[in-house]
């Protein structure tokens, strides 16, 4: 038996998927490169994708970058890599980009405050464009000194700069928490706050001192902490022995709602029966703890998906306008009434 490796067979090429689809070549490139929308009928388009697939085709990108002086490279700039919300933010653009034949590269930012540095020796000669997601309006300068297109996620809507952003209701989500915590009767709250100077957590804790303004008792006291559980502890310890002790306790984060349970058994009370204690964000983590947390949920993946399609719709002159995408709250275990004595 010959040992001579068999020739590969030819790769196929945009003519074999017009000859197989029953189009034109300028048709196939038209729909591969998501161009065809008011050119070609929607059932052509889904026959010309159909015809690539079976035929396993893949376009060539090189040759296309080339052609049209890009990339197909978006860069997500996050504040941190062991968040799980930021991980999922990356999926749904991942998801979006995919099926545009984007790839998207994702770089962290310390804090959310940065500097973000230009990750390449010129963004402007790797990328097309980026996305930003919950970073501070002054941590992008040297991204945008590459004078490329920038997508916000979950930012100021009045900052400057962005071509297109994308937010969460994230004022509804802690009105929402408000009201079931007055529902319930608590009116002595602390508010356990994260150190991070960004418009998401300004947003929070102008939404909850607004909702608590006007309901006569409540007393309303903030302490700040940096993003961990050891830290949310701490500073959680020092809210409860200091003044008023608190009938629950309100956090800007899961994180942070972790360590605000471990300091309220610490000091030998139970949560939700001494004291009620809420998230923000529903992560993993919120069905992890004991007794599970009362969070808000948002929809990281979504996020991700229509920032990736707002860079798009820049990168092809289209509008790029996204309503606020709606939060939920999440009722679990940890809160309850307030204690009656």
């Amino acid at each position: 038996m010959s040992s001579a490796r068999q020739p590969a067979p030819p790769r196929p090429t945009s003519r074999d998927v017009a000859r197989s689809a029953g189009v034109s070549q300028a048709t196939v490139s038209l729909v591969l490169g998501d161009k065809w929308r008011g050119r070609v009928s929607a059932g052509t388009a889904e026959r010309v994708r159909d015809s690539a697939r079976d035929l396993g085709y893949r376009p060539n990108l090189a040759a296309r970058s080339l052609r049209l002086g890009r990339t197909r490279t978006a860069l997500l700039v996050v504040p941190a890599l062991t968040n799980e919300f930021f991980a999922r933010v990356y999926t749904g653009a991942a998801a979006v980009a995919a099926e545009h034949d984007f790839g998207v590269v994702l770089y962290p930012s310390p804090d959310g405050t940065g500097p973000a540095r230009d990750p390449f020796a010129s963004a402007r000669a790797a990328l097309d464009g980026v996305i930003a997601s919950s970073m501070a309006a002054d941590a992008l300068g040297a991204l945008r000194g590459a004078d490329l297109p920038l997508v916000m996620l979950d930012s100021d809507p009045e900052g400057h700069g962005a071509a297109a952003r994308v937010n969460l209701d994230i004022a509804d989500g802690m009105r929402q928490v408000t009201d079931h915590l007055l529902g319930l009767g608590h009116r002595r709250i602390v508010h356990l706050a994260s150190a991070v100077d960004t418009w998401t957590f300004a947003v929070r804790a102008r939404a909850l001192r607004e909702a608590v303004r006007d309901v006569p008792g409540t007393a309303l006291r903030t302490v700040r902490a940096p993003l961990d559980v050891r830290a949310g502890r701490e500073a959680a310890e020092k809210a409860l022995a200091s003044g008023p002790p608190p009938t629950a306790i309100v956090c800007d984060d899961d994180i942070l709602a972790a360590g605000a349970c471990k300091a309220v058994r610490r000091r030998g009370l139970r949560v939700p029966d001494d004291i009620s204690v809420t998230g923000f964000d529903d992560l993993a983590l919120a069905t992890a703890v004991e007794p599970e947390l009362t969070t808000v949920r948002l929809p990281a993946e979504q996020v991700g998906e229509r920032g990736m399609a707002a860079l798009l719709d820049v990168l092809e002159g289209r509008p790029a306008e996204h309503p606020d995408l709606p939060v939920h709250l999440v009722v679990r275990g940890s809160t309850a009434p307030p204690p009656t004595a």
